[in-house]
């Protein structure tokens, strides 16, 4: 927070400001209705983790100003000109800032509002885990063309109805003697359950470890829309042109086909 807060806060501003003419106080002006909107979801933030992370709320305000910061610089820019006229260089860095905020939001989400169940669980026996039921059904062995593994059966419930089923795999590389734990994970636009299996067997059980993190997508998706902001900016025009060739066909100096 204190090295990306200031920077947080110049990637909205930033756009506002005129090359040699800038003036901070119309910028701010224009900007109020975002200042508003990200001091409110910090707010809700501070509310939701019931104040444990400061820094985690002013960050989640953080990741909502660049994101209403770049809609609108945008709309802006919208309402003075069309959508077709306007350069691709300013629609991309738009995207980018914004696509930013969702990279902001996800990272601060999944740092505060985590739930992690860590419980050494013999087949058959439940436990309760970020509102889900949680029941180890099997361990089964397997074999793999370079490893032996065992791979767990893990049934989620929610609200006492079937919701999904996890199978996280422990695996030996034979020739390496090396152990690596198979990931299962369930996904969705707003959140990842994680499950891993752990060492065990049936008389003492296995470790089962759960997570469950919310908005961790929107990492991925932003930084997907960072690179869709950069391609879009790369098409811009203005940002293709080479230098004419020579008579001989050799490339002029970039100073020299300037002028």
């Amino acid at each position: 927070m204190p090295i990306c807060g200031p920077l947080f806060a110049a990637l909205c501003v930033g756009p506002f400001l005129n090359w040699k003419r800038a003036e901070l106080g119309p910028a701010l002006v224009r900007l109020r209705a975002a200042f508003a909107i990200s001091v409110i979801a910090a707010i809700v933030a501070a509310v939701a983790i019931d104040g444990r992370a400061t820094l985690a709320a002013i960050a989640f305000g953080f990741g909502v100003w660049l994101i209403a910061g770049s809609l609108t610089e945008f709309i802006g820019r919208a309402r003075r000109s069309r959508l077709a006229t306007m350069p691709r260089s300013a629609i991309g860095m738009s995207i980018s800032h914004a696509a930013l905020g969702f990279v902001v939001l996800g990272a601060v989400a999944t740092a505060a509002w985590n739930h992690e169940l860590i419980r050494t669980m013999k087949i058959g026996e439940t436990a309760e885990f970020a509102g889900f039921g949680v029941k180890l059904d099997s361990v089964v062995p397997l074999t793999g063309p370079n490893y032996a593994a065992e791979r767990a059966a893990i049934t989620l419930t929610k609200d006492g109805q079937f919701f999904t089923t996890l199978t996280p795999e422990r695996r030996l590389f034979t020739v390496q003697q090396r152990q690596l734990a198979e990931t299962s994970i369930h996904t969705n636009l707003l959140r990842d359950i994680y499950a891993t299996l752990g060492e065990g067997d049936a008389a003492k059980g296995w470790t089962v470890r759960l997570y469950w993190n919310p908005l961790a997508p929107w990492i991925w998706l932003g930084a997907g829309l960072c690179a869709l902001g950069g391609f879009v900016s790369l098409s811009d025009r203005r940002l293709r042109i080479g230098a004419p060739k020579g008579s001989k066909g050799r490339s002029r100096p970039v100073a020299q086909a300037a002028e």
